[in-house]
């Protein structure tokens, strides 16, 4: 059953003086693809900014804002209205042999090769090949999932954005970034071409219409086993009608929500909120 979900994502940047200029791109616009369908779509800004939109390398929608006059205080709010789709079933017409062979390897390569954030590593990687053993790809996938579930302790503040995979490893702790990361480390070094999501879920199943959660950026998996599906490791579900995609790339760093560079400011802070609405 597919659900319609208002999101509001909320950016709030101060700093301690006035900064004199500042250029930033935002990725808060939700994808309209085999997943989802996005009904509106708005960013704005304070102050204003004039801005422009492309669609990136790995098709997100960037919109990108600069602002050159003094400011303390600078707002960025992305809300988006999303029809979102049933759960995602595993695809199981790849065979391992059909994930070894040079086409499949030569089209998925950037979602097999280690990252900076998903570096090699050799006990997670001995870990995945045990769990291989007599699955099928998909059968994998779910049983890797289901581990860095049971391995990890969601604890904020362990990790940051800069974390590794490796890092919240040796941490057994982290937040849904780091249990994508360590996910894709393990589906990679066993061939399977697997990338990262960035998005938004809805904490609430049985939510009612109307119902408002506050939430924050959510992260999972899509992975390709004769086809592109999706699952949530951070939670050990199906990726369904309580998620709403924004971009996907190989790891963090192609997703990024907002990243930017200003002038002058001094030290700054940032405030984020993120509200989901179930509407239909």
């Amino acid at each position: 059953m597919s659900w319609q979900v208002r999101v509001v994502h909320k950016t709030g940047y101060h700093y301690e003086t006035p900064a004199m200029q500042s250029y930033n791109e935002a990725r808060l616009t939700p994808r309209s693809d085999r997943r989802q369908n996005t009904v509106a779509t708005r960013i704005e800004t304070t102050p204003a900014t004039r801005a422009y939109r492309y669609t990136d390398y790995w098709g997100t929608v960037v919109t990108s804002f600069d602002l050159h006059a003094p400011h303390t205080q600078f707002t960025v709010l992305g809300t988006s209205v999303v029809e979102t789709a049933d759960e995602a079933e595993p695809i199981r017409t790849a065979t391992w042999k059909d994930l070894r062979s040079e086409n499949v390897i030569d089209h998925r390569t950037e979602y097999l090769t280690p990252t900076d954030y998903t570096p090699n590593d050799r006990e997670l990687a001995a870990v995945a090949r045990d769990l291989r053993k007599g699955k099928d790809p998909a059968d994998a996938v779910l049983a890797v999932s289901d581990w860095v579930h049971s391995q990890l302790k969601y604890q904020p503040g362990t990790t940051g954005v800069h974390s590794t995979a490796t890092d919240a490893w040796k941490a057994r702790e982290g937040v849904c970034q780091d249990y994508a990361h360590v996910t894709l480390v393990m589906l990679r070094a066993i061939g399977v071409p697997a990338r990262y999501v960035s998005g938004y879920l809805h904490t609430r199943p049985e939510a009612k219409l109307g119902e408002t959660v506050q939430g924050e950026s959510h992260a999972w998996v899509d992975v390709w086993t004769g086809g592109w599906w999706a699952h949530d490791p951070t939670n050990a579900i199906p990726v369904g009608p309580r998620h709403v995609w924004v971009a996907y790339g190989r790891d963090y760093a192609d997703v990024a929500p907002l990243k930017g560079i200003f002038t002058g400011g001094g030290t700054s802070s940032l405030d984020v909120s993120v509200s989901l609405t179930r509407l239909a």
